[in-house]
């Protein structure tokens, strides 16, 4: 039998001279990546906090909100799915991404106009920040309505637009998952009010499972 230092490959009593075959992984075999924004006070912008992995959408926004919020003020939390955000090129911090990008004309529409939000990266090492919400029928599209709105606002080194169906949004009635008791300085998590979401989740798990 083949004899390594490590041991545990020692364990698998493989013959001598013959590697072990390499299966191919299974499909999801790891969670999918999220990225999370939150609103630090009411009617401020929502600001990129950081990644989160997680099953579903509704898992990520529980994770983004252990991780990003347990001590930080935060009133809001918006969750996007990595694959979701279309990115433009980076540009120096004294040039303005919009006068780099190559905008076509819009022709005639041939699709209804939907959401967009929009991103800004104001300076490198920072953190994009909601800029505002434009109505297009395309990426390319939402970023001439961007350029349009936003683009003499500053310089921007960057810009992320996401269709705003993709934009998981806490409501207004989420707002008491950041409530603590009194005499808690700071946020933990045994004082949100968040069990009766995490029980749901739970037994909704359980019934498609056993189904």
């Amino acid at each position: 039998m083949l004899k390594s230092l490590d041991p545990r490959v020692t364990r698998l009593n493989l013959p001598e001279g013959e590697a072990p075959a390499i299966e191919p992984k299974p499909e999801l075999d790891q969670f999918e990546t999220y990225e999370a924004f939150h609103q630090k006070k009411e009617s401020a912008a929502y600001t990129y906090v950081g990644p989160v992995h997680a099953p579903n959408e509704d898992v990520a926004f529980l994770f983004a909100k252990e991780q990003y919020s347990r001590r930080y003020a935060c009133v809001g939390l918006w969750i996007v799915r990595t694959e979701h955000i279309q990115v433009t090129p980076y540009v120096g911090d004294q040039e303005n991404v919009y006068d780099m990008l190559r905008m076509e004309e819009p022709g005639e529409r041939s699709a209804e106009a939907e959401a967009y939000e929009i991103f800004h990266l104001k300076k490198r090492g920072k953190a994009h920040t909601h800029a505002g919400r434009v109505m297009a029928t395309s990426y390319q599209e939402a970023l001439q309505e961007a350029r349009k709105q936003f683009g003499e606002k500053g310089l921007i080194v960057n810009v992320w637009v996401v269709k705003s169906k993709h934009v998981l949004q806490s409501a207004e009635e989420d707002k008491d998952m950041w409530t603590t008791i009194p005499d808690k300085k700071y946020r933990e998590a045994i004082a949100y009010k968040v069990m009766d979401k995490i029980t749901k989740y739970k037994e909704e798990h359980k019934t498609t499972a056993s189904s």
